[in-house]
C-alpha cells in the first residue's frame, strides 16, 4: 500500500537532536484570506498568518525520540538506525515509511488526520515490537486551534467547529484569535482558553491546527477539500475532521439591554470590495423607505458610513439612523440580537446577525448560496452572472477593489447584484414571520386615537 499512496511526508537530516529542519517546499506558509500576502514563502517582510509551531516536537518518546502533531505529524530522531512508519488510523493506509540514521520526518498534510507513529530500531529482530508506537489521542491533552487576525464573519463561522473538536476529542483547547473577538466568545465558553497570536506558547501543545481559506492549496496540504466547494464556514469542519453541519456560536454580551424600545431593523451596506456590495443604483434607498413604511426604525451599524476607492464611493443610505463607528463587536452584537431583522451582504455583520439568532436577509450574487450559512431569506438572481467567488477557475484578488473576473470593464460588471431588484428584496422581507406586525400595531393605534 505504501508504494501506491500519494507522498505524504518530507524527510530531512537532523543535524542535532535539539534542532528541527525546514519543511518541504510544498508545505510553505499558506495563503489565507485574512493575510492575503502570506502565501509567498521566503519573503522576510511578510508576516505569517499564524504563529509558527515549536521548532522541536513537544512530546518525548524513548531514546531521545520526539514527536507531536503541531504541523502535521512530526517525528525527530537522534543518531541511530531507525525505521519509521506513519499511518492514517481511520483509513488504514500506510502514508509513509522510511529508514534513516537521524533526521526529521514530517507529514505533508497539516489538517487533522488521526495518525499513528511507529519507530523501530533496525538493529532489533525483524519481528520485534516498535520502540515507539503512538496513536493520536488528544483526550486531556493541550490542543491549539489558530484563526487568522483581521476577519469577523469567517471566524464566527469557523469557531463552532473548534467547539465540536473539543467535544469530540475531550482535549484541553486553546483558541488563538484577534483580541477584538475574544470578548465575544470567552464568557460563553469558559472551558476554552482564548489567547492572541502574541500570547501563543507553541511548546505547550500536543497538536495545532490552522483554520483559513487556502486559495492556492492545489495539493491539499492545509485542507482536505477546496473551501470553495464546501462553503466558507464548513471548510473548518473538514480541516478539523468533525461533522461539517453548521451551527451558530454562542455570544457573550457585556450589555444585553435593548438599545431602543421601538421595533427596528439593522442594515449593513459596506464591504471590502465592490463585488460584495448591492450595486443596484436605488436599492438601499428604496429598502430603507419600505422598512420605515412598515413601522420599523432602520439602523445602520457598519464600521464606516462611507467606503470606496478612486471615483466609486458607497454611502450610508438616506433615511437610516447612523450607528456606525469604531465600536466594540459586542456592541454591534447587542444591536443585532434585539433587532427584528437584519438586511445586509455576504459580510461579517451578516454572520454576526446569524450568531445573534436574528432573521438575516442576505443580498449576494458573487457567492453561491452554499457559501454561507443557510437562511430562508437569501436573495440572489440566477438569471445573471453569479457565484464567481466559488468558481475555482477564478482566484480572488484581495488587492483589486473592482474585482469582477468575468466581466470587469464591461457593461456587465457587477451585474450579479446590480440586477437584484428592490422588489425581490421586499418580497423576501415580507416572508419573515411577523414582519407586518409593526405597521399593524401602528394602524391599530391610529384607529383608537380617532
Amino acid at each position: 500500500m505504501a508504494d501506491s499512496s500519494v507522498p505524504a511526508t518530507s524527510v530531512t537530516d537532523l543535524p542535532a537532536a535539539s534542532a528541527a529542519s525546514e519543511m518541504s517546499a510544498s508545505a510553505a506558509e499558506p495563503s489565507v484570506t485574512a493575510e492575503p500576502a502570506s502565501g509567498h514563502p521566503g519573503d522576510p517582510t511578510i508576516k505569517p498568518a499564524f504563529p509558527a509551531p515549536a521548532q522541536v516536537p513537544t512530546q518525548t518518546g524513548p531514546r531521545g525520540i520526539r514527536f507531536d502533531f503541531n504541523d502535521g505529524c512530526r517525528v525527530a530522531l537522534p543518531e541511530g538506525d531507525w525505521r519509521v512508519c506513519l499511518r492514517d488510523v481511520e483509513t488504514g493506509n500506510i502514508l509513509f515509511q522510511t529508514e534513516l540514521a537521524a533526521g526529521f520526518v514530517a507529514s505533508s498534510k497539516k489538517y487533522y488526520v488521526r495518525f499513528s507513529i511507529e519507530v523501530w530500531n533496525r538493529s532489533a529482530p525483524a519481528d520485534s515490537e516498535p520502540l515507539l508506537k503512538h496513536v493520536y489521542d488528544a483526550a486531556d491533552r493541550p490542543v491549539l486551534i489558530q484563526f487568522p487576525v483581521g476577519t469577523l464573519g469567517d471566524l464566527v463561522g469557523w469557531f463552532p467547529y473548534a467547539v465540536k473538536f473539543q467535544r469530540k476529542h475531550g482535549c484541553t483547547l486553546t483558541c488563538a484569535m484577534s483580541d477584538k473577538l475574544i470578548p465575544l466568545f470567552a464568557g460563553a465558553y469558559p472551558e476554552i482558553e482564548f489567547v492572541t497570536h502574541e500570547q501563543v506558547r507553541p511548546e505547550r501543545y500536543y497538536a495545532t491546527y490552522n483554520i483559513g481559506l487556502f486559495f492556492d492549496d492545489h495539493d491539499h496540504i492545509w485542507q482536505p477539500c477546496d473551501f470553495r466547494h464546501v462553503g466558507l464556514h464548513r471548510t473548518a469542519g473538514y480541516i478539523l475532521g468533525v461533522d461539517p453541519t453548521e451551527e451558530p456560536p454562542l455570544l457573550s454580551l457585556e450589555d444585553d439591554s435593548r438599545p431602543m424600545e421601538e421595533p427596528y431593523a439593522v442594515i449593513a451596506v459596506q464591504s471590502s470590495t465592490q463585488c460584495k456590495y448591492w450595486n443596484h443604483p436605488t436599492g438601499w434607498r428604496e429598502i430603507v423607505a419600505f422598512l420605515k413604511q412598515q413601522g420599523y426604525r432602520v439602523v445602520c451599524i457598519d464600521q464606516k458610513p462611507t467606503h470606496g476607492f478612486g471615483l466609486v464611493w458607497n454611502h450610508i443610505p438616506h433615511g437610516a439612523e447612523d450607528e456606525t463607528g469604531d465600536r466594540p463587536i459586542q456592541e454591534r452584537a447587542r444591536w443585532l440580537k434585539h433587532a427584528s431583522l437584519f438586511v445586509g451582504l455576504s459580510s461579517g455583520l451578516a454572520w454576526l446577525a446569524w450568531a445573534a439568532r436574528t432573521p438575516v436577509v442576505m443580498i449576494s450574487g458573487f457567492t453561491h448560496e452554499t457559501n454561507e450559512f443557510a437562511t430562508p431569506f437569501r436573495v440572489i438572481n440566477y438569471h445573471t452572472c453569479n457565484s464567481c467567488w466559488n468558481d475555482v477557475r477564478h482566484r480572488f484578488d484581495h488587492q483589486d477593489f473592482f474585482w469582477c473576473p468575468r466581466h470587469k470593464d464591461t457593461p456587465r460588471q457587477f451585474e450579479c447584484t446590480r440586477l437584484i431588484t428592490p422588489e425581490q428584496v421586499k418580497a423576501t422581507l415580507m416572508r419573515i414571520p411577523g414582519f407586518a406586525e409593526p405597521v399593524k400595531a401602528r394602524t391599530a393605534r391610529s384607529r383608537r386615537q380617532r
